[in-house]
Parts: C-alpha cells; sequence; structure tokens
C-alpha cells in the first residue's frame, strides 16, 4: 500500500483490520454455511419427515443419531417404516409409493453383516421373478448360509417363512445342503411347528442383527416395573412444572462432556415415549461415575428445568438399572 501512495498509518490501520477479521473470518462462514444445513434438515424433518429419514439412514453411519433414534423420532412424527423383505426391498432405504408421504421402506445396507454385492444379486434374481421361498432364493441368488443366515436374523425372510422368524432360521439352514457333511443322505427339511418367539426375545434378536426394531420399544415392556419405582417416562416429564423433583429412566444413547463445558457431562436418556436431556455437574460425576460412564439403561433422580421448549434434568443422584435390560445390546454415541 506504501508503493501505491496510501500513507503508512491508513495502512497499518487496514492491516490491522484485516488481521483482526482472519481471527473470527473463519468461524463465522462457517457458522453461516452450518446455519443453511440445519435450517434445511429442520424444515425437512418438519414437512418431508419420510425423506428425511431415507435420507439420513441412506447416509449411516454418521451425525449425532443413531438409525434407532431416527426411526422412533420419524414414527412419532406419524412416518410409517415397513420392514427390510427380501421381496421388495433394495440396498437404500426408499419411499415406497408415489408421494413423498408414502411409508419408508428400510433397505439392506441397515442389516448387520449384509454386503452390497449380496444385495445387488438378490435385486438382480427378484428383477425376474419374486423369489417363492428360501431355496428359491439362495440358488437363484447364490446365497450361502451366511448370507441367509443374516438375512433370517432381521426377518428379511418374513415372506417366505410366513413372517415366523424361527421358521426362516430352520429353512435358512437347510436351503444350502451341498456343505454338509452327509451330502448324498436323505434328508427331511420340512419346517416343525416352531411358536413365535416372546415378544422380548423377538426384540433382542432385532437390535442385534439390525441395531433398533420396528416393534414396541424395550423400555414399553418394563414399563409396570419402572412404574413400581415411580419412574417417569419422557412424556410424563415434559408435563412437569421447572423446579419440581422428577425422576427419569431410559436407554443411555448420547453422552458429551465439551471442551468448553467446564466438565460438565451431558446425557440423552431415551424411552418409548421419547428423550430426555440430563445435565451432570462435574462434582456429582465424580460421585457417580461408574455409573454415568457406563450404565446402558439409568435411573436419573434430580430437579426438572423447563424454559418454553427447552428442557432438563439437572442430576442430583444416578442408579445404574443395566440389569432390567437382560441380554439386550445397546450402544451409546460417546463424545466425553
Amino acid at each position: 500500500m506504501l508503493e501505491r501512495g496510501y500513507d503508512r498509518e491508513f495502512a497499518e490501520a487496514i492491516f490491522a483490520q484485516i488481521k483482526g477479521f482472519g481471527e473470527y473470518g473463519f468461524p463465522e462462514s462457517h457458522a453461516a454455511s452450518f446455519a443453511l444445513l440445519v435450517y434445511s434438515s429442520a424444515w425437512l424433518r418438519r414437512h418431508e419427515p419420510a425423506v428425511f429419514l431415507a435420507a439420513l439412514l441412506n447416509s449411516q453411519p454418521m451425525g449425532f443419531y443413531t438409525p434407532s433414534q431416527l426411526l422412533q423420532d420419524a414414527r412419532r412424527r406419524g412416518v410409517e417404516v415397513l420392514p427390510v423383505d427380501v421381496n421388495v426391498s433394495t440396498w437404500d432405504s426408499v419411499i415406497e409409493g408415489p408421494t413423498t408421504s408414502a411409508p419408508v421402506r428400510l433397505g439392506f445396507s441397515l442389516l448387520r453383516g449384509m454386503r452390497a454385492d449380496v444385495a445387488g444379486r438378490i435385486e438382480l434374481a427378484r428383477a425376474v421373478r419374486p423369489f417363492v421361498d428360501v431355496a428359491d432364493l439362495a440358488r437363484r441368488a447364490q446365497l450361502d448360509r451366511h448370507d441367509l443366515q443374516v438375512l433370517a436374523r432381521a426377518n428379511a425372510l418374513r415372506s417366505l417363512a410366513g413372517g415366523n422368524r424361527r421358521a426362516a432360521l430352520w429353512l435358512a439352514a437347510a436351503a444350502v445342503p451341498d456343505r454338509d457333511l452327509l451330502r448324498g443322505t436323505e434328508r427331511d427339511d420340512a419346517v416343525p411347528a416352531l411358536p413365535q418367539a416372546s415378544e422380548g426375545k423377538e426384540i433382542v434378536t432385532d437390535y442385534n442383527a439390525l441395531g433398533f426394531t420396528l416393534g414396541r420399544h424395550p423400555l414399553a415392556l418394563l414399563r409396570d416395573r419402572l412404574a413400581l419405582d415411580r419412574l417417569q417416562s419422557a412424556e410424563q416429564l415434559a408435563t412437569l412444572r421447572s423446579g419440581q423433583l422428577a425422576r427419569a429412566c431410559g436407554l443411555v444413547t448420547v453422552r458429551q462432556r465439551p471442551g468448553t463445558a467446564n466438565g460438565v457431562l451431558f446425557m440423552t436418556l431415551e424411552d418409548e415415549t421419547g428423550q430426555v436431556n440430563v445435565i451432570l455437574w462435574p462434582g456429582l460425576l465424580e460421585k457417580f461415575r461408574k455409573e454415568a460412564l457406563g450404565a446402558a439403561l439409568l435411573a436419573v433422580y434430580g430437579v426438572w428445568q423447563a424454559e418454553g421448549k427447552v428442557r432438563h434434568l439437572i442430576a442430583s443422584k444416578l442408579v445404574d438399572r443395566s440389569e432390567l435390560l437382560g441380554s439386550l445390546p445397546t450402544t451409546a454415541r460417546e463424545f466425553c
């Protein structure tokens, strides 16, 4: 600037302004672009929840929320969700109908252990004609026993096994006989009269195979037991006034302790009616560290804090109730 005839005082003032902007210019532009994403996401979630759900499911693994949380939120907003089915599903989750308000059909990509090439063979074979039974599926899609078991455990063979997951597992084991040590012997692969598993066992199997269930939420099965301890649901907590004593219990889905939060731990609990945001101050975290960082099902006692639609449970006591879950596998997003 000096070479162009500007005096030094003016040039130094301009340089100081540029230097100052450089300290917050990137965060400002980052915040603006993030705000646009947040606005777009909020609009889609409000006006096109089925499209929003399908898009996020097809982008997994990503983001702050698990497929289970996304599905529950969408279903509370009226979105109909249809299960994975070998005679209908594709790799991606899709809107099954001509309008954006049509049901969302879950895709093969959500099955644990499923490969894209296996799903591709299923789709190609199905395009010729629908599968009539598990043996037909195995033969035309060239599936091995492992592939069939992945599908059976996720109940994706429901249309070929009368909706009975146990029958599907039996048929999956019998559909690929060529590798059997007793090849050449006569086999009787007729499916015995297998009873349906209990609701609790079905839910556990869903979580093992998919990480979520389209059946009832696990805590719906425990609600009567939790009520004995006067533990409130997320729906009940939302009716409390700010300052009231509260008792919540839910699956721990998120733990986060931002570096700027001075040691405060934020947790999200999930039950069959919604989510509860919990705040745990540093002193209490030291006292209940084992429960806070290790529990899958957590009871939280404290004070309800509400201002408008912003609601939190300020914790004063934690109790690990994970024993009530039995063999149910759960995962939490950890940001500690």
